[in-house]
């Protein structure tokens, strides 16, 4: 018994010296960036507000949210808090200018995170439509995966087909040095990550797994995950050279030996943080490395300022 006090005393020692680390690195470094202060018309329209024209899909920091359909996961104020990593609907994420969705399923096609199930996925299609029928040049990843420890779908690619039909941009390695509006009507970036069925064909409508990649680690330290987060991104080629999406994740994870098992209260500790990281990437010299960058529980200011770093790299300043 004392062994596992003095453990925790010490889990909660490393976790605020941690958060304090962070703190002090935004004081006496800033979050100034550039285009740190260009704020979008309407987030709901901010790739319409860049101009297509202009705008190229390797130019973008594509602002996501992590386990992006936990909304309703659960049964409120009981299991809920253990898995639920955002609060919005997917309609309110993209309407508040989230653009990489985060979508985990399980054999009957209901969204689950874990053991723990929510709405079906047909709920996320309808909520995707809806936003691409209220506007025209907003272009979306959508990433779909067998949750782990669970069987793909039946039929699950074809249902994907079937259901975004003239949406999906087909899988090409030319669409990333791509303009937005070379690249419309078609708004949907869908990749999909299966655990045993055959992965989506080369050209298809569906793109593969190593089309989108990240590193995750698995902490609940915040500074931990930062400085991984910045070490993982430095170690990969420049946006412009590269033929896949790369992810980075604001966020950090409940640990089983940790009291605080809830999502929010866990993840709040790096959640503050978007900016620094952002500024940081300028200050070492692998901000032309960023491209998606995602959060839980995703806010104006998360948006802003991918949204703002995008701005500056289609005018030459980033």
């Amino acid at each position: 018994m004392g062994s596992k006090v003095s453990k925790q005393v010490q889990k909660r020692k490393a976790v605020s010296s941690e958060k304090k680390t962070l703190c002090n690195l935004q004081e006496s470094c800033g979050e100034s960036f550039p285009g740190c202060d260009y704020r979008s018309p309407d987030r709901k329209t901010w790739m319409a507000g860049l101009n297509p024209e202009k705008l190229r899909i390797n130019q973008i920091v594509w602002p996501g949210t992590h386990d992006s359909a936990t909304n309703k996961i659960g049964i409120p104020f009981i299991s809920r808090p253990f898995a639920q990593c955002q609060s919005l609907s997917i309609y309110h994420q993209l309407i508040r200018g989230t653009r990489v969705l985060d979508i985990r399923v399980q054999e009957d096609r209901r969204v689950c995170h874990g053991f723990l199930v929510t709405y079906s996925v047909d709920v996320v299609i309808k909520d995707i439509k809806k936003f691409l029928s209220e506007t025209e040049s907003e272009i979306i990843i959508l990433e779909i995966r067998t949750e782990f420890g669970h069987q793909d779908p039946p039929d699950f690619e074809k249902y994907l087909e079937e259901q975004l039909g003239d949406f999906l941009i087909h899988q090409d390695d030319h669409v990333f040095e791509k303009r937005i509006s070379e690249i419309l009507p078609k708004r949907i970036i869908c990749v999909w990550k299966p655990r045993k069925s055959p992965q989506p064909k080369a050209g298809g409508p569906l793109w593969s797994a190593g089309y989108l990649k990240d590193n995750w680690i698995d902490t609940d330290l915040p500074s931990t995950k930062f400085e991984n987060n910045l070490k993982h991104l430095g170690d990969q080629q420049p946006v412009t050279s590269r033929k896949l999406f790369y992810r980075v994740e604001n966020t950090v994870t409940p640990q089983a030996d940790n009291p605080v098992l809830c999502v929010k209260p866990v993840t709040g500790r790096i959640h503050g943080y978007a900016k620094l990281f952002i500024t940081q990437c300028v200050a070492r010299g692998i901000a032309d490395r960023l491209q998606i960058f995602s959060t839980d529980f995703i806010d104006e200011e998360f948006v802003d300022a991918c949204v703002g770093f995008t701005h500056a790299r289609v005018e030459g300043k980033a």
